[in-house]
């Protein structure tokens, strides 16, 4: 029951790692707010947790404060942000990617955490402190072609949670970021451009230990993060990846 009377929101908590860890941290004691713009997957994961759903755009700043005040109507400010919400393009030549979805990309994996912050982080600041994680990736540390763009809005999420948490770490609110690999989510089929065995085992052979991460072992890295033992960790960006950094 490691995070015990602590109120955790994690957004894109309707399927995926944002699912895996929004079930972690409810089977370990904290009220989970399953916030996702699929409003009937939320309601899923939130009847399963026992937590409440939010309906939520992040990538639009009315609907983040909006979200934000009702939560915190509902259970007070959360101990626990948790920015999973993360969209790509589908793989090609970066100059061949569309504006729309560049913009996409953008809105949702980064303009995402700044809306977050902008409406959470005051809120923090007044309860004391706090912990928020980001949902980044191996394609910030290592990118693949073909996924210029979503490898670089992967690269300013992680600079951007190291620069957080310097901001911040006099105020007692730490910010960690994940970086997995890629995993048996409903975005596997977009990284790889199509899902056939071939392809599979292509990805999974630049993958030390030989298989996808999956939504438990992220969900195992965010408790700690976000937990008391990791009182004295701040601005670590920790891979989850089976050796693909390596």
């Amino acid at each position: 029951m490691r995070l015990q009377d602590k109120v955790a929101l994690v957004t894109g908590a309707a399927s995926g790692f944002g699912e895996g860890i929004a079930t972690r941290f409810a089977r370990e004691g904290a009220r989970v707010v399953v916030a996702d713009i699929d409003r009937d997957g939320a309601e899923r994961v939130a009847a399963e947790t026992g937590g409440l759903a939010a309906h939520v755009d992040v990538s639009d700043g009315d609907s983040v404060t909006a979200m934000l005040e009702w939560v915190q109507a509902e259970l007070g400010v959360p101990d626990v942000l948790v920015n999973n919400a993360g969209i790509t393009h589908l793989p090609a030549l970066m100059e061949e990617v569309s504006e729309a979805d560049f913009d996409r990309v953008f809105a949702v994996n980064c303009k995402s955490v700044y809306l977050t912050a902008r409406a959470m982080v005051p809120k923090l600041k007044a309860k004391g402190g706090g912990a928020i994680l980001n949902i980044a990736s191996t394609a910030g540390v290592s990118p693949r072609p073909r996924l210029n763009w979503y490898n670089a809005s992967k690269g300013w999420m992680i600079t951007a949670t190291k620069a957080m948490a310097v901001e911040l770490a006099p105020y007692g609110i730490r910010v960690n970021a994940l970086n997995p690999v890629a995993g048996e989510t409903p975005l596997l089929k977009s990284f790889l451009g199509e899902d056939t065995p071939e392809m599979r085992a292509k990805f999974l052979a630049t993958i030390p230990l030989g298989r996808f991460s999956t939504p438990e072992d992220l969900a195992n890295a965010a408790l700690y993060l976000c937990s008391d033992e990791a009182s004295m960790v701040t601005g670590v960006c920790m891979e989850v990846d089976g050796g693909r950094c390596i």
